[in-house]
């Protein structure tokens, strides 16, 4: 492997629970040209391609469909040998084999127009490539990673960044023929073009120390971190300590949540939620128009967009993620500067001494502008005696919503749904002031059974069909006895999906299995039920 490559050193950083995230960073990557092709004769003709271009690299990214579920051997410890042999199966040709051929012929290619481009493989495979620790360093020394053990690839979507001002495209060009004889001169002038602007940039603050990395490889991330989870882009945002002051003996911690750099591509993610989809969609049209208007008709009436929500729903329904993106969201569209959520209950604002509310407000709001101020359980405000001190933080809150100055900061009202009716009830001017309501239903038993299904994966473990089957059989059973007051919907599959983790644990470390893909083989007696909290039934007349 090329080292100091920074776009080389991302890629061989991936793991079966990162590399899609990675792929739809990268077509964000403005640096790095990537495109889609249906295939790459002679060897690749049936497969889906996806190329990616940087400075004097090229990395080939090869999907294999061959959609066998069962353990597949590559039997010579020799990487390059052309063809698979299982006993009792037919061979079939290495897609490994086909990925270098077709490696060698783009490099013949490049090197043709007298460009010293490396090229790297990466092959995503439906096969169980068994002894994987055999043949990795033969794999390296090809300059070929092998991730394996995917299902249904053909499912997957993956987003490029064809831009065609991106200088790189001219080895894409080269590599598939495209770039023809009588686009030297132009082919020329862009490929020096990019090469310049590169050096420069190699001269400047960012030149290879002595061991041959750059200040911004040193912090590079680990392979278990994904690039849609970091800042990238996000780092000049300077957000609060997440520290308010009740008063000078009692401190209070709030959580503090980064926006996303990618929030479209996590909205899109969300399971279920079709209506909230639609509603932010809506929200944020209206609000980009404002914007839009504003610039063409500076004079113009706009219309009156309140950023200010309610979340009605359950625990476990995914208030606080959806209130995470809409922050970024806000961000992106220009209605908020920030786009951080600061997340903060009835604790966080009722303290012990007078004064202590006002003084925990002021500081929240404080800490909230830019971004979006979330109160969970927000009923709970709404005291029953009149003398609660919620009360007092309630008006505090209308008071500074009726200020004009106060339009860089989004509030978030969450709870279950009747007590928070009665909030608003009990406050007619609540109900002017938080004009958009989302509601977040109970997750139905398939989404639930979805949820699991991507939590499992990023953990890399399968279910066997049986264990599957019988996981199954256990969430209907509980999503049919559940209390709807106190099912926690997708806290249910996390604290279920937690204990499946501790029992396979446990039976790894008794019994010691041979084959390594064991150890991520969720079996039937992994599956351990928690307790359910059964719906309580009313006596009397």
């Amino acid at each position: 492997m090329k080292k100091g490559n920074r776009l080389i050193n991302d890629f061989w950083n991936q793991t079966k629970a990162t590399i899609w995230k990675f792929l739809d960073a990268m077509a964000v990557n403005y640096s790095v040209y990537s495109t889609f092709l249906r295939g790459f004769y002679p060897h690749l003709s049936e497969n889906r391609i996806y190329v990616y271009s940087g400075f004097e690299t090229v990395v080939v990214v090869c999907l294999d469909y061959c959609g066998k579920k069962e353990e597949q051997t590559y039997a010579e410890s020799d990487s390059m040998n052309p063809v698979i042999y299982k006993p009792g199966c037919e061979p079939r040709a290495s897609m490994v084999w086909k990925l270098y051929e077709s490696m060698q012929l783009m490099k013949e290619r490049l090197q043709a127009r007298s460009l010293d481009v490396e090229v790297y493989g990466i092959l995503l495979t439906e096969a169980d490539i068994t002894n994987v620790e055999d043949l990795e360093d033969g794999w390296d020394a090809l300059n070929i990673k092998v991730i394996d053990g995917f299902r249904k690839l053909k499912n997957w979507s993956i987003k490029v960044n064809d831009d065609d001002d991106l200088p790189s495209k001219a080895y894409v060009d080269t590599i598939t023929n495209t770039a023809q004889a009588d686009d030297d001169e132009e082919f020329t002038r862009l490929l020096e073009e990019f090469i310049n602007s590169e050096l420069d940039k190699s001269e400047g603050d960012d030149a290879p120390d002595e061991e041959g990395k750059t200040e911004d490889e040193e912090k590079e991330t680990t392979p278990e971190e994904s690039p849609d989870d970091s800042d990238a882009g996000l780092d000049d945002i300077v957000l609060p300590s997440g520290v308010i002051e009740q008063n000078t003996n009692v401190s209070i911690k709030v959580d503090i949540l980064r926006p996303f750099a990618n929030p479209r591509a996590e909205l899109d993610k969300l399971i279920g939620c079709a209506d909230i989809k639609r509603h932010i969609d809506e929200l944020l049209a209206l609000t980009s128009y404002n914007k839009t208007m504003r610039e063409l008709f500076p004079q113009g009436r706009l219309h009156e967009v309140s950023l200010h929500s309610i979340f009605f729903g359950r625990p476990g329904t995914g208030k606080t993620t959806v209130c995470k993106i809409y922050g970024s969201l806000l961000r992106q569209a220009g209605a908020l500067s920030k786009g951080h959520v600061v997340v903060c209950d009835r604790s966080t604002f009722i303290g012990t001494l007078w004064g202590d509310e006002e003084r925990s407000v002021n500081q929240v709001v404080e800490m909230a502008k830019g971004g979006v101020l979330m109160i969970d359980e927000a009923y709970l405000l709404n005291g029953k005696n009149t003398q609660d001190p919620g009360k007092i933080v309630v008006q505090m809150l209308m008071n500074i919503l009726a200020d004009e100055r106060q339009r860089d900061i989004a509030v978030v009202l969450c709870g279950y749904k009747e007590p928070m009716m009665k909030l608003l009830e009990t406050n007619p001017g609540l109900q002017s002031r938080f004009p958009n309501r989302f509601e977040f239903a109970d997750f139905t038993v398939d989404e639930l059974l979805e949820i699991t299904k991507h939590r499992v994966k990023e953990y890399e473990y399968e279910f066997t069909d049986q264990a599957w089957e019988k996981y199954r059989r256990i969430m209907a059973q509980a999503y049919q006895a559940r209390d709807p007051q106190t099912w926690g919907n997708a806290r249910f599959v996390a604290n279920q999906l937690e204990r499946i983790y501790i029992q396979h644990a446990a039976r790894c470390v008794e019994q010691q299995p041979a084959e390594k893909l064991s150890w991520r083989l969720l079996t039937p007696e992994d599956i351990v039920p928690i307790e359910v909290p059964r719906q309580r039934v009313k006596i009397g007349f």
